[in-house]
């Protein structure tokens, strides 16, 4: 059927109200009309702006953080997060002794979320918003657009007919399992390709590949996470609404490193494979990991569908590979610099600050009060809000 629905659901003062509406008359929808949402944006931004206060007041680097000339133990510079002038390409950021039971602790690997706006380059965020928004645009008119090649209808049915079924959960699962394939495998030839094709040029064909399937499993999860089996429905149980939420928000912050590194992502600066040591690192060494678990919990309990559950199975998979390859890979380029931060670090979250291997600096909170958490905040909650939209626009695939 060329009939899509977006379910748009929110929570009043005494109970949950579910409104099903068509996404393509999104102008009735509740969530433009009452009052609540207005409510909602203002108490965000004024959360925003108290965060943002507090990153224009303390971006300041952390007490325990200098910045310190040196080099790497396995002799290769650190690099910084963002555009630096050429005067800091030899520096690393150090942290100051911290006693430990074995010892002195010091930064060997980077400090998260590093940001100096006086170090940025204008010339740079062009050459990123006209890449990104090139990059953009060539994938919506090859994958997805009606006057294009339609390649994304030819993925998706190319996946149907090998999986023998239209089922919306099996679908799911299975562009999603293309997609973890197609991800992890151009990661784990990234060493290998780079010393042929250089750095850059493998992270375009990287993200050639990966950008478009990703699109199209969100699409698709879109279009049809209200489908299949319903499992549950606890939409009307107090509190849950709330529950979900603060989670998928907090779920982001975990998820960052993958994305911090702008400039990187885009080519314009030579990307590289970071051994990430401060900040988010700190409570879990793979973040993105945990925080993927986090998303998919909160998503199944809100949806209670057998769509749902397929595609947080595979997802949670899919980041359960990327812990143990991620290490592998970051063992491989920095041998004793890895496992000295593997030493003070855990996958589990506060696993190694309870077991008093990372002890944390006094002022810690400033590892996160800087500018790109700021970016994810913002983000986190445009997303939130932009929900209706997002439906209204993967239903016109007709997927």
């Amino acid at each position: 059927s060329s009939q899509y629905s977006a379910f748009v659901q929110h929570q009043t003062d005494d109970n949950v109200l579910v409104n099903k509406i068509p996404a393509i008359e999104l102008k009735t929808s509740p969530l433009i009309d009452s009052h609540y949402p207005f409510i909602m944006i203002r108490k965000s931004f004024i959360l925003l702006y108290f965060y943002l206060y507090g990153v224009c007041s303390f971006s300041i680097p952390s007490a325990n953080v200098g910045r310190t000339p040196g080099i790497m133990a396995s002799g290769a510079s650190v690099s910084h997060f963002y555009p630096r002038s050429t005067k800091y390409d030899d520096e690393i950021h150090t942290l100051s002794a911290i006693k430990t039971t074995g010892g002195t602790n010091e930064l060997i690997g980077d400090d998260s979320a590093y940001f100096k706006f006086e170090d940025q380059k204008l010339i740079d965020w062009t050459k990123f918003s006209v890449a990104t928004g090139t990059v953009l645009a060539a994938v919506s008119y090859i994958w997805f657009l009606p006057w294009g090649p339609h390649l994304g209808d030819t993925f998706l049915t190319s996946v149907q007919s090998a999986i023998g079924s239209t089922s919306p959960d099996l679908t799911v699962f299975a562009m999603l399992t293309v997609f973890a394939l197609s991800h992890s495998g151009l990661a784990g030839l990234r060493p290998y390709a780079e010393e042929i094709v250089g750095a850059r040029a493998w992270r375009v064909v990287f993200a050639v590949v990966s950008l478009p399937l990703a699109l199209s499993c969100i699409a698709y999860f879109v279009n049809h996470c209200h489908e299949g089996t319903q499992l549950w429905d606890l939409t009307r149980l107090p509190g849950l609404h709330a529950a979900c939420f603060a989670t998928d928000f907090i779920s982001f912050l975990f998820l960052y490193p993958s994305t911090f590194n702008l400039l990187e992502i885009a080519a314009i600066e030579k990307p590289q494979l970071h051994l990430w040591e401060t900040g988010i690192i700190r409570i879990t060494r793979h973040p993105q990991a945990v925080g993927q678990v986090m998303w998919c919990a909160a998503h199944t309990a809100w949806l209670g569908t057998s769509t749902a559950a397929a595609a947080s199975t595979m997802l949670i998979l899919h980041h359960l590979y990327s812990v143990w390859h991620g290490d592998r890979r970051l063992n491989e380029k920095y041998g004793e610099n890895f496992q000295a931060i593997k030493e003070r670090t855990s996958f589990v979250p506060f696993q190694a600050i309870l077991e008093g291997r990372q002890q944390l600096p006094e002022d810690f909170y400033k590892e996160f009060l800087r500018g790109p958490y700021a970016l994810v905040v913002g983000g986190t909650l445009a997303a939130y809000f932009a929900h209706p939209w997002m439906m209204a626009g993967s239903a016109l695939l007709k997927w």
